[in-house]
């Protein structure tokens, strides 16, 4: 008796298993599309970040050597124009002038000596124009400027410090009340305003650490500081990029495996 042995015969798929079989194809692909456009998009971030690296390291080298160059004159009025906080912060300025002690405005701070208020005061320059200076720092028990009078010069001074940008409306936290008088930002345009003073530059110095009579208000208190996290932050978005593509491998050798267990 002979016994023939045939080929085992595929049955072909019915319409509905083609049909789930292609929907799931199409499903896997988007996923997969999906997965690579974010990971290129962490990369694109962390990329970014290199560049934002790149850049905070420049700007702490030019204002460093700002800081501990010599003083130059501070902006004339036919300069005010080109004045801007890219190429002037920080600069170490220096200008003649006569303080208008009368219209100083204070400005709350918080500082490394504790609690008080930062003390500006227009300097009236020889040619009408003013610039605010933050004089320093007083605490609070010494915010009337009648306990402090040896600290107020009547006649020309010379200031010396850094060249800063106008802080308009106020801090993160709280705007500056005018009308009441409450500031939290040096705010020029507005304190010029609310105190009168004509032609005002639109910046203003903190002055350095000379000592004024009697010790108040201090100088030189102003801080240097750019956070820079920008390394940390490349890292993070190139590593979750790196995940993301290791998810899509897993995934993708994963399906591969039970396709090949099947056949």
């Amino acid at each position: 008796m002979t016994v023939t042995k045939g080929r085992r015969q595929r049955h072909p798929q019915a319409p509905s298993e083609k049909s789930a079989g292609r929907h799931y194809r199409v499903k896997r692909a988007i996923f997969t599309v999906c997965l690579v456009l974010l990971a290129a998009a962490l990369s694109a971030l962390g990329t970014w970040q290199v560049e934002r690296l790149a850049w905070k390291r420049d700007l702490v080298a030019r204002v460093d050597q700002r800081v501990h160059a010599p003083p130059v004159p501070a902006p004339a009025q036919a300069d005010w124009k080109k004045v801007n906080a890219t190429d002037d912060e920080y600069r170490r300025v220096t200008a003649v002038g006569t303080l208008a002690n009368d219209k100083e405005t204070l400005v709350y701070a918080s500082t490394a000596l504790g609690p008080g208020y930062w003390v500006m005061a227009p300097l009236t320059l020889a040619d009408g124009t003013s610039i605010l200076v933050n004089r320093g720092f007083v605490p609070t028990d010494r915010r009337d400027p009648a306990t402090r009078r040896e600290g107020q010069p009547s006649g020309p001074v010379e200031i010396t410090g850094l060249m800063r940008m106008t802080e308009p409306k106020g801090s993160l936290l709280q705007s500056n009340d005018v009308a009441a008088d409450r500031w939290y930002s040096r705010d020029v345009a507005a304190i010029a305003e609310k105190r009168g003073v004509s032609a005002p530059a639109p910046y203003f110095i903190d002055a350095d650490a000379t000592a004024n009579p009697d010790g108040l208000p201090v100088g030189g208190l102003t801080i240097i500081a750019f956070p820079n996290n920008h390394l940390l932050y490349a890292i993070t978005w190139y590593g979750l990029a790196a995940m993301v593509l290791a998810l899509l491998v897993f995934i993708l050798r994963g399906e591969r495996a039970t396709r090949m267990m099947r056949r």
